[in-house]
């Protein structure tokens, strides 16, 4: 018995350190694109309700509430969200939907309930503001990552973790020059993400504030957007999450933009 138990115990550790060379050995671009499925693909689909904080430079605080859907057609590739607010009242009703493209621009439309209007939304307009936040329209449904070239800078530990430290550079003009991510070497989650302009200069920073096990999924629950040329900064906290709750394709249409789906909005 103690010999099966010996053995047990070199075979677990054998498996750990297999699995270390193996993560030791990924390249930048490796861990980019686990980072972004653990990020933006766990499960099959997800349904969540979202509170977002918007934090001005004088500490004066603005609420959002909102549902979010979304839907994965393949893994790392094309992608489907649905954004519904329901307060405060200046964008309740509004609505978001995201077609997420792995070979080309991804597709956005937004809903303004006050003219009645569904309108979409330009690949040029990525980077704007999502509704009045610090987080962009490609924050909410990903950069994917093959739009950067990545480069390994070194590890490091980051809040007792181990993470890896990946610089990644636009191949085409965008709106930051360089983007410095710290990538939890367990979960593969971003726990930090500094964003700099031309200059070098920091112009936003990405935290993840609280991480969760979900159904078997390591989930981000609160993470939070600074802008560091306005001062301010918004904290987005998702609860009620679920996953591989049976989305269909059709939920995704414009229609539900000024129609939302009852069965998952209240």
């Amino acid at each position: 018995m103690k010999g099966m138990m010996k053995l047990l115990v070199l075979a677990l550790i054998g498996l750990s350190m297999l699995a270390a060379t193996t993560n030791a050995q990924m390249s930048a671009e490796e861990i980019m694109k686990k980072s972004h499925m653990a990020y933006y693909y766990a499960g099959d689909d997800g349904v969540a309700e979202v509170k977002m904080t918007l934090v001005g430079k004088s500490g004066k605080e603005r609420e959002r509430e909102f549902t979010m859907l979304r839907l994965d057609n393949e893994d790392g590739g094309n992608q489907m969200y649905y954004t519904y607010f329901k307060k405060p009242s200046d964008v309740a009703r509004t609505s978001f939907m995201v077609h997420k493209s792995s070979e080309g621009n991804d597709k956005r439309w937004i809903y303004v309930p006050a003219i009645d209007l569904v309108r979409p939304i330009s690949a040029d307009d990525k980077s704007s503001s999502f509704v009045g936040s610090d987080f962009s329209y490609e924050d909410v449904s990903g950069r994917h990552w093959t739009n950067d070239t990545h480069t390994q800078t070194g590890e490091s530990e980051l809040d007792g973790k181990k993470v890896w430290v990946i610089e990644s550079v636009p191949k085409q003009e965008d709106s930051f020059a360089k983007k410095v991510s710290y990538i939890d070497q367990a979960s593969f989650l971003p726990l930090t993400e500094e964003y700099f302009d031309k200059k070098g200069e920091m112009i936003r920073r990405f935290t993840a504030v609280e991480i969760k096990d979900v159904d078997g999924f390591t989930t981000m629950t609160t993470r939070k957007m600074e802008n560091l040329e306005k001062g301010s900064h918004t904290i987005v906290a998702f609860s009620s999450i679920d996953y591989n709750v049976g989305l269909e394709e059709d939920l995704f249409t414009e229609r539900y933009l000024k129609n939302p789906p009852r069965k998952y909005i209240q």
